[in-house]
């Protein structure tokens, strides 16, 4: 007998709007239906969780949940996130990077790129090398190289003595070390060979982000002419908009074939310039992501940012020989609370940004980042705060049970 969750009762977020009293039902990890409520329908047996990590399922018949007076959204796509929980994707330890993805997945993120900073060229084949099995195992979604072609200028948070400029033979080399798995590059388009560049990760399959640029507004255009098709958190580390030199950030916003990354931690951009993007760009272009570093969820103190060391004080990291913000301690279920409460933005806009739009700009559209039959069973129950009360991850739930069930009676 095909065993089914119905998670039913919840207000739903759909592509089309927001569904009240929703029914989804999943069978085999994959989302079946998605509508209204329909009959009660009683579950046979005991509804226990099998293990800490697995499914809620009863002995026989469907798992029927009652999701009353909570959210149901899709899982949260984060294309930009170098670690969480106390751990690290730049450690190039397996084990680290497990915990990195665990840390984030009990907030909702169910697709994670793993995110790499400048180092030199030995580390980064290392740690490609290290992730590129839990990029095939399904755990990581991709690689994502942020640097080291990168503008000394807005370095930020990368050792500016590791920068350097582009060399194909370096490029090719870190692509066959991930086995397919590097799935973006971060490049200032400015630095010779900047351009060449883009087209060779076009050619090969990459994406390339225009990000830590002091390039201008022409500049910033070759690169989108040449296949750039994302901005690595727009308006941080990147020159800023003026009235006779625009710059990268207005190039960026304006041609419709750019997803624009934003961190919205209330720290890294004012909430009028983070409404000011989706004025732009639209929701369909905005994707929110995390920059995470490994003190997410952890006390203040001092942390690894590969080469470099960051110190978190109030939640927010800077360099510790500086003020230059390095990275954030961001989830994405806080960047959701924080677009509807304090952008004032819908709540279909925001879970666009966290889920639909990533998704579609790493080309995985087909599988996740929507509520929609046939697409992956990821899911995020919210209660009425917006605070994760249960994540399923391929059908499966993370963590304890979900936040209530109904009685077997139906009720």
């Amino acid at each position: 007998m095909r065993r089914r969750t119905r998670l039913r009762g919840a207000r739903v977020v759909l592509p089309s709007g927001v569904l009240e009293n929703g029914e989804i039902v999943v069978a085999d990890g994959l989302i079946e239906s998605a509508g209204p409520t329909a009959e009660p329908v009683e579950p046979v047996g005991p509804v226990e969780p099998v293990g800490p990590v697995g499914p809620v399922e009863p002995a026989a018949g469907d798992a029927v949940h009652d999701l009353s007076g909570h959210w149901l959204v899709p899982g949260f796509v984060d294309m930009h996130v170098h670690g969480g929980g106390g751990a690290s994707y730049m450690s190039g330890d397996p084990g680290q990077a497990l915990r990195v993805a665990a840390f984030h997945r009990a907030h909702g993120t169910t697709t994670t790129m793993a995110s790499l900073v400048t180092a030199s060229h030995e580390e980064l084949l290392r740690s490609v090398d290290a992730l590129a099995g839990l990029v095939e195992d399904g755990v990581l979604t991709g690689i994502h190289l942020e640097g080291p072609y990168l503008s000394r200028a807005r370095c930020g948070a990368h050792d500016p003595d590791l920068l350097r400029e582009p060399d194909r033979g370096e490029v090719d080399a870190l692509l066959r070390a991930g086995r397919g798995t590097v799935r973006m590059v971060t490049l200032a388009p400015e630095l010779a060979g900047g351009v060449d560049l883009v087209r060779q990760l076009v050619d090969g399959g990459v994406l390339a982000a225009v990000g830590h640029t002091d390039g201008t507004h022409r500049e910033t255009q070759a690169a989108i002419g040449a296949g750039a098709s994302v901005a690595t958190h727009l308006f941080n580390a990147m020159r800023s908009v003026h009235h006779r030199e625009p710059g990268p950030v207005t190039a960026l916003l304006q041609d419709s074939d750019v997803v624009v990354e934003l961190i919205n931690d209330g720290v890294h951009l004012h909430p009028g310039t983070v409404n000011l993007a989706f004025a732009a760009a639209g929701a369909e272009r905005v994707a929110f992501i995390t920059d995470a570093m490994g003190a997410a969820g952890m006390p203040d103190g001092v942390y690894p940012l590969g080469p470099m060391t960051a110190r978190v004080e109030g939640g927010i990291a800077r360099l510790a020989d500086g003020d230059s913000i390095a990275g954030s301690t961001l989830t994405l279920d806080r960047a959701l609370r924080t677009a509807v409460r304090d952008n004032h933005l819908p709540i279909t806009d925001a879970v666009r940004a966290l889920s639909t739009t990533p998704a579609r700009a790493l080309g995985l559209g087909d599988r996740v980042g929507a509520i929609a039959p046939g697409l992956r069973a990821d899911l995020v129950v919210l209660d009425a705060d917006l605070r994760v009360a249960g994540v399923l991850w391929g059908g499966r739930w993370v963590g304890e049970a979900p936040p209530r069930r109904i009685r077997p009676d139906g009720r």
